[in-house]
């Protein structure tokens, strides 16, 4: 059986943190390891609430932590339906552990972007 991992993020332009004229380190390194996950054969799924709220409402757990922790429960995140971390994201060694995936050093760019300019980016 695949794992999954779902991450819900706050509301934003786009996930990479490569969007508008600031660029969040954090969210680079973090697109990265989700695209590293997804290349050792885990389900990775994201959502963001600006763009999809309708995955937020179909999660109770993620309505829950909203609920209790406020907007800073977001990101939340899932693994294998049970939630795992809230209101931050986690290293490639939590989300390998969780995953049960082979930890790696290599590091990898995250591909992709807003999907505006030509590399992708805004």
């Amino acid at each position: 059986m695949t794992t999954s991992v779902q991450v819900f993020d706050p509301a934003m332009c786009c996930s990479t943190g490569v969007c508008g004229p600031s660029i969040d380190p954090a969210l680079m390194r973090f697109a990265a390891d989700l695209e590293w996950l997804g290349e050792q054969g885990v389900h990775v799924q994201r959502f963001n609430l600006s763009q999809e709220p309708a995955a937020f409402a179909a999660q109770p757990i993620v309505l829950k932590a909203i609920e209790v922790q406020g907007e800073s429960a977001l990101p939340a995140i899932l693994v294998g339906g049970v939630l795992k971390s809230t209101g931050a994201y986690p290293s490639r060694e939590q989300l390998a552990a969780w995953a049960a995936a082979p930890a790696s050093e290599k590091p990898v760019v995250a591909k992709g972007g807003c999907g505006c300019g030509p590399t992708g980016c805004c």
